[in-house]
């Protein structure tokens, strides 16, 4: 029975070898997810570079446009992240049952896959974007502003989506490392090239979109090099096996895509929301928006990261340890949110310097710092619990709990905040995050106690 089916029994290649089926799984549950937040941060660290640099020409409008570019930038790394996530969880599970060659098949057609999606997206995007930053609230000499600037890093996204499926191949093998280094190249290369364009050549705001595009052409670089050769992790696409592994792909990509667009879905009614109560709240808001990623980068990067430990475990029968994974899990993100929300708090006026922030602005920033922050413990449960969904067949439930929390824990508190203000339209959908973060993680461990009763 073996030898009819070598590919089982052979063993995979050293860069191959599924390191998260022994060890310490707090260790790897650690190691995994530092490294990935420095990498998933220094994305959001570029953003958070170019406002910074915004805010020092003194231009209101122009700040407010940084946010609503960055609503509809959320909305294209919403399909790279859901497509990463896939790239990492099908692909780890390969690993974890050894089969090194299948492993590098569907590497292949995973960054293929991601390719044709995010130029189709690109497309879209161009053919209404006027439109939408319009239905977002965006008027005037904001909305021309925030134009120009999508122009020009939309055609950039098939750069950024390529790069991020490198890392999540880089992660599937545990490499953490390398993975991180893509994206940490991106915030580097931005943190240079930015007040060279911005102020050293006048190109304002669109010379933070070409800063943006040239460093994710450097991560696609890097990113390749790792994969290619130092792990050689792509392998030839099979025409007999080609749509099979473009479907088990999308098993996973399809709902970790349209859960990854629940968050910016939500964030655009909240924007809209928030664009009645004028500039002045929507640059707070862009403010919060962008330095949440980097306060809270452990809690975003814990989905992705602890993905291939959920895969490699799964695909080599250790439901045990896949247990221990969900649990180690979340008492380190309790301790990274206990952590970050310290820092805000007591750092709150330096952040508010920081970005020249004043009146409304000032007062959103530090409600958040002071306050909002610690609602990310529950946003973190619920990143936790997509991981377990994706990487141990339940993609769907994934979709279905960030869509709730972006609908029906979103609009509804988000709308009845904005009767008492710019900070209602914060608090509301904090609250929402408490409800469904914690049904998800409660559903994940029943989840996880069920697969464990079932092998038994």
């Amino acid at each position: 029975m073996a030898q009819s089916n070598p590919s089982f029994v052979q063993p995979a290649p050293a860069s191959v070898t599924p390191r998260f089926v022994t060890g310490s799984l707090l260790r790897h549950v650690v190691l995994m997810s530092s490294t990935s937040a420095v990498g998933l941060m220094a994305i959001f660290v570029v953003d958070l570079i170019n406002l910074f640099y915004i805010s020092l020409l003194g231009q209101q409008s122009v700040a407010a446009a940084v946010g609503f570019a960055g609503v509809v930038g959320f909305f294209q790394l919403a399909f790279c992240i859901g497509l990463m996530i896939a790239i990492a969880a099908v692909v780890s599970r390969a690993v974890g049952a050894g089969r090194a060659e299948l492993a590098r098949r569907l590497g292949s057609a995973g960054l293929l896959l991601i390719v044709v999606i995010c130029v189709l997206v690109s497309v879209l995007s161009y053919s209404f974007l006027g439109p939408i930053l319009q239905l977002l609230g965006a008027e005037g000499e904001t909305h021309a502003q925030a134009y120009r600037y999508l122009q020009i890093t939309l055609a950039s996204m098939p750069l950024l989506g390529v790069s991020m499926g490198c890392a999540a191949l880089l992660r599937s093998v545990g490499d953490a490392k390398r993975a991180m280094n893509v994206t940490l190249l991106g915030a580097v290369v931005t943190a240079v090239l930015d007040p060279i364009l911005i102020f050293g050549l006048q190109l304002d705001l669109q010379g933070a979109a070409i800063a943006a595009v040239i460093a994710r052409l450097c991560m696609l670089l890097m990113g390749l090099y790792g994969v290619l050769r130092i792990h050689n992790l792509l392998g030839p696409l099979q025409a007999a096996t080609f749509s099979r592994d473009i479907r088990n792909l999308c098993g996973v990509a399809g709902p970790s895509i349209l859960a990854n667009l629940a968050t910016p879905f939500g964030a655009a009614f909240v924007t809209h929301f928030m664009a009645q109560f004028g500039s002045a709240a929507v640059a707070g808001q862009a403010t919060i928006e962008r330095l949440t990623p980097v306060a809270f980068g452990l809690v975003y990067a814990l989905s992705g990261a602890i993905g291939p430990i959920f895969g490699q475990n799964l695909g080599a029968g250790r439901i045990d340890r896949v247990q221990q994974t969900l649990r180690d899990s979340l008492r380190f993100m309790a301790l990274v949110v206990g952590g970050a929300w310290l820092l805000l708090a007591l750092g709150q006026n330096a952040v508010i310097f920081a970005f020249s922030a004043k009146g409304l602005t000032a007062e959103l920033i530090g409600l958040f710092c002071s306050l909002l922050a610690a609602s990310f413990f529950f946003h973190g449960a619920l990143f936790v619990a997509n991981a377990a969904f994706n990487n141990l067949g339940r993609p769907l439930y994934s979709t279905a709990f960030n869509w709730a929390r972006a609908t029906l824990g979103t609009i509804p508190f988000a709308y009845v905040g904005a009767r008492y203000g710019a900070t209602g339209v914060l608090i509301g959908p904090a609250i929402g995050a408490v409800i469904f973060g914690s049904l998800a993680i409660w559903v994940a461990f029943r989840m996880t106690a069920r697969l464990a009763t079932r092998q038994r």
